[in-house]
């Protein structure tokens, strides 16, 4: 009996022994498995980097000279860690002396999930894919040309990859899909924008966001929280292909603002393809008779149903 209480004794205090050293392993686990993580985050990791070049473009008559910057910005957490680098493709007017009389847009296609590429090569840079208008383009090879429809000669021009498409993805311990949110996604554009007016010396200068498809939704939620939270002032928002009201796109049994708001649109086409009888010279002129005929007197009669008169 007094053998068996000696080993009871003995294995307690065999325990209280081995205690201090199981905590000391799984401390020094703990702290190698972070250190394993942090490996992650070197320097080369979270590089930020930069090419220019310079150009210049013919637009409306006037030549402009043009600096190109192709670049990825550091984003950072709350806690200053390093989360993503974000791609972006600048273009300034090179011979402005003062950046404040000169406009900076900031430029993203939607999806959400799409990268920049279509407002950037298809649409609003100084360079764009050629492609064949009104029929299929041909496969590969495909070109590079100036495009004379480009913005420059109105503002500088930034266009931004929204995380975790074109060349933006998450660095170090973040991964992509930590941007996949509203906030989270609208967090790191107002972060990027921030970043770019504060070493470009572009507080001064008129601020304008053009967002496409979900862009739209990302500008309104944008713009309120660089206004909020920044202290970033926009002296405008460019909405293309805006969806604010997702039911206006559905032609469903009682609702007739799909066809109101289609009307204008659909006359634009017919004109740009030659199928009015007495096609007028004047697109602009037109389009708006369209647009006040669709909101007046069309809109009138779809509204009366079954009781307009015959």
């Amino acid at each position: 009996m007094k053998k068996s209480r000696y080993l009871f004794v003995a294995g307690i205090c065999l325990w209280f022994a081995q205690t201090p050293l199981v905590a000391q392993t799984q401390e020094r686990e703990a702290k190698a498995a972070e250190a394993k993580s942090t490996d992650k985050c070197d320097a080369a990791t979270s590089k930020e980097e930069s090419s220019v070049t310079e150009h210049s473009i013919k637009i409306g008559g006037q030549t402009i000279p043009y600096k190109a910057t192709a670049s990825t910005t550091l984003l950072k957490n709350e806690k200053g860690e390093s989360t993503g680098l974000m791609y972006s493709a600048a273009y300034t007017r090179s011979d402005v002396k003062d950046l404040s009389t000169r406009p900076v847009a900031f430029l993203y296609n939607g999806g959400p999930g799409s990268a920049t590429m279509w407002l950037h090569m298809g649409a609003f840079g100084p360079r764009r894919a050629h492609t064949v208008d009104g029929t299929f383009t041909p496969p590969a090879p495909y070109k590079l040309v100036d495009n004379p429809e480009s913005l420059l000669d109105k503002t500088d021009l930034v266009f931004i990859d929204a995380m975790g498409t074109g060349y933006s993805h998450a660095v170090c311990k973040a991964e992509n899909k930590d941007f996949y949110g509203i906030d989270e996604d609208v967090e790191a554009f107002a972060q990027f924008i921030v970043t770019y007016v504060s070493r470009n010396d572009r507080w001064n200068s008129p601020k304008f966001l053009i967002g496409e498809s979900y862009g739209t939704f990302r500008s309104a939620a944008l713009a309120n929280y660089l206004q909020s939270r920044d202290t970033v002032h926009l002296n405008g928002i460019v909405l293309i292909s805006s969806v604010l009201d997702l039911s206006s796109l559905t032609f469903a049994p009682g609702d007739d603002r799909p066809f109101i708001f289609y009307l204008p649109s659909y006359a634009a086409t017919a004109w740009y393809h030659k199928l009015l009888k007495d096609r007028p010279a004047d697109l602009p002129g037109f389009v708006e008779d369209a647009r006040k005929y669709a909101q007046g007197d069309y809109a009138s009669a779809l509204f009366k149903g079954g009781q307009l008169s015959a």
